[in-house]
């Protein structure tokens, strides 16, 4: 089996047909750091290439399927990266080369000629949620929570996947509102295949894997090819292209840098509770105020 330090691959043991493709930072609920977008890509490649394998399975370990970027990494520290440019002025096409590298990682599980299943419980938030809707299918538990909060300050899903899977009314609440839906809502609304007890979650995807895994890969592949070509007629790529940029943007504005500075000054969970209460975010001239002010009181 491939060797990951961000997450693992192997054949499930009760039908080798379906790769179980595991996230496994669970001391830091799955988040994703530098490393795991490109592991991604890498195990569906190792997938695709095992003539046994027909389904991917995506899953998290611990308490749930993915908690977004890891912000103790690229939010809360004093960091130059490419994707958080602090001591020289903000190269966006720097920044979009980063991202959108990540989002094409991300995607290889849209592409991956063999159908992609997310099994999601506790939480596919920001991030994770992109992650969870590059897959083919979505199986949640009835209490888990999928969402993109940082539409509210500091973010925007590069994956334009809300659109294409919700609708453009639906979607449009989510990201207006950055508020978080569980699973039952989720299959209500149509964004989810299944919402299933927590207890029944692995059966119930593995039922529905092991029903996929019985077609021949290769018809597998014609009928993914066609409808994904439905989506990138209607513009898919094009939206990932803007909502790229766009994120750089939410990351670099006064708003976004004020979220940072927040982080920065009282922690994460503090700038994280303020983004999510539904208080007004500062904007334009108080942002800027707010981040000086802050600024001064870091200098040594």
């Amino acid at each position: 089996m491939p060797d990951f330090s961000t997450l693992s691959i192997q054949p499930d043991q009760a039908n080798p047909r379906v790769a179980r493709l595991l996230l496994n930072r669970p001391e830091r609920l799955n988040a994703i750091n530098d490393e795991m977008p490109r592991e991604i890509r890498a195990a569906v490649e190792w997938a695709n290439a095992e003539p046994s394998v027909h389904v991917i399975v995506v899953e998290g370990a611990g308490k749930g399927f993915c908690g977004g970027y890891d912000l103790s990494i690229f939010g809360e520290g004093a960091i130059d990266h490419p994707c958080q440019q602090e001591r020289t002025p903000w190269d966006p096409m720097v920044d979009y080369a980063y991202m959108k590298r990540n989002t094409e990682d991300f995607m290889s599980l849209w592409r991956s000629a063999k159908p992609t299943i997310a099994k999601v419980h506790g939480a596919a938030v920001a991030g994770g949620s992109d992650i969870a809707l590059c897959c083919d299918l979505l199986v949640m538990a009835e209490d888990a929570r999928i969402g993109y909060m940082p539409t509210r300050v500091w973010g925007c899903p590069t994956t334009a996947m809300w659109t294409y899977r919700l609708g453009p009314a639906r979607a449009k609440q989510m990201m207006f509102t950055g508020n978080v839906i569980d699973g039952r809502t989720a299959a209500a609304w149509g964004l989810a295949n299944e919402a299933v007890p927590q207890g029944e979650l692995d059966s119930a995807t593995m039922a529905l894997a092991s029903r996929i895994a019985g077609v021949p890969s290769s018809h597998l592949a014609m009928h993914k090819l066609v409808v994904n070509q439905v989506m990138l007629a209607m513009g898919l790529e094009q939206s990932q292209q803007m909502a790229t940029v766009f994120d750089g943007i939410t990351r670099h504005n006064p708003e976004g840098m004020w979220f940072r500075r927040h982080a920065q000054d009282q922690g994460f969970k503090s700038a994280v509770q303020w983004r999510d209460s539904g208080q007004p975010i500062p904007e334009g001239d108080e942002a800027r105020a707010l981040i000086r002010e802050m600024d001064a009181r870091r200098q040594p």
